[in-house]
């Protein structure tokens, strides 16, 4: 075992494969100097890393966007210019994985330390940039921001994107120096009448005065630009999910290890909680489909944490533990596994509260 004590992060991420270039889920454990990872097998993490990345030396890109359908990837590349890529969960977990492996990297250096976690108080369009430049290549097809469905009070707007995902385009494109430059830059093309707001969150942000919290850097806002700027909901016959499901706010989101119905294996699924409907859907994080792999109505369901003294019934395989087990109101049972004591309690309480 090479942890020791020093721990400084861990947690599930998606790494891209070296010899075969495919995404799979890795167990991560951030230390002063390395970065090691795991394999889950059988629901349980292997005792020895499957590999480490050397920090000394190593820059940090965040965020990265040359995967198209991968917006939270943070790619590192250490002094022999190996690259690996790294996917989150969501914006929220990829900055703090990010600032933290950043941290690890400067750690000899306590003022670059410190200079990372401030942020510039003003900002100002270069005179070389005008917002019309930067719109013409938010839309270009190469390198523009990329739009997707999404859906906002039971309307899908086809062609959208959220907040987080054009401050980080705006930094990746070089318009930015930081999220709060980015911010200030999005919320001018508010003012400018380039892109407009959908949805309740994101309307009500931009009545505020303040020109710096009009637009929202957020994962869940969303944004339209202003030419585009009507209600396109896809019907039935054109999207496969049943709208209603998607539509509800997102409580909590975050990795977990879920046992299948049928082969009964363990695998790594991205779990998204939604209020108002109470839904909660799993995503195949290896895939590049922003389609659930599967979800339930949590109205009339049970859930309960599982005693760790012992495999319950119903469960197969050597698992790590930190069990809890969902019950649909037609008898489907989940069984889920968390990372720790603290994280099961917290998906269990936030279950509870929207059913």
């Amino acid at each position: 075992m090479e942890e020791g004590s020093g721990i400084l992060k861990e947690g599930f991420l998606v790494k891209k494969g070296h010899v075969v270039h495919n995404w799979k889920a890795r167990w991560f454990v951030l230390l002063q100097d390395r970065l090691l990872y795991y394999k889950i097998v059988g629901g349980k993490k292997e005792s020895s890393p499957k590999g480490r990345i050397l920090l000394d030396g190593c820059t940090i890109t965040c965020p990265c966007l040359e995967y198209e359908n991968r917006p939270l990837v943070i790619k590192l590349r250490t002094k022999t210019n190996t690259e690996y890529f790294l996917d989150s969960c969501s914006r929220e977990e990829r900055d703090s994985w990010a600032l933290d492996i950043t941290g690890a990297i400067h750690a000899g250096n306590p003022v670059q330390v410190q200079q990372l976690h401030l942020q510039k108080n003003s900002f100002k369009l270069p005179s070389n940039i005008s917002l019309n430049q930067i719109i013409d290549k938010m839309h270009d097809n190469s390198n523009g921001i990329k739009l997707t469905p999404n859906t906002r009070q039971g309307s899908i707007y086809k062609e959208s994107f959220t907040g987080s995902k054009l401050v980080d385009w705006l930094i990746s494109s070089s318009f930015a120096a930081s999220r709060l430059e980015a911010v200030t830059l999005a919320s001018m093309l508010i003012e400018e009448n380039f892109i407009k707001p959908v949805g309740a969150q994101s309307v009500e942000a931009m009545r505020n005065g303040d020109l710096a919290e009009q637009f929202l850097d957020d994962s869940t806002a969303l944004y339209l630009f202003a030419e585009s700027y009507k209600k396109k909901i896809i019907s039935k016959e054109e999207i496969h999910l049943n709208i209603l499901e998607l539509s509800g706010t997102i409580v909590k989101q975050g990795f977990l290890i879920k046992q299948g119905h049928k082969r009964k294996n363990w695998k790594v699924r991205h779990f998204v909680l939604r209020a108002d409907p109470a839904f909660l859907h799993y995503y195949d994080p290896t895939k590049e489909d922003n389609r659930p792999a599967g979800g339930f109505s949590l109205r009339g369901c049970l859930v309960s944490a599982l005693e760790d003294n012992g495999v319950p019934t119903g469960v197969k395989g050597n698992v790590q533990g930190n069990l809890f087990k969902i019950i649909t109101k037609n008898d489907i049972h989940y069984y889920i596994q968390a990372s720790c004591k603290a994280e099961r309690s917290q998906w269990i309480e936030a279950i509870k509260q929207v059913t």
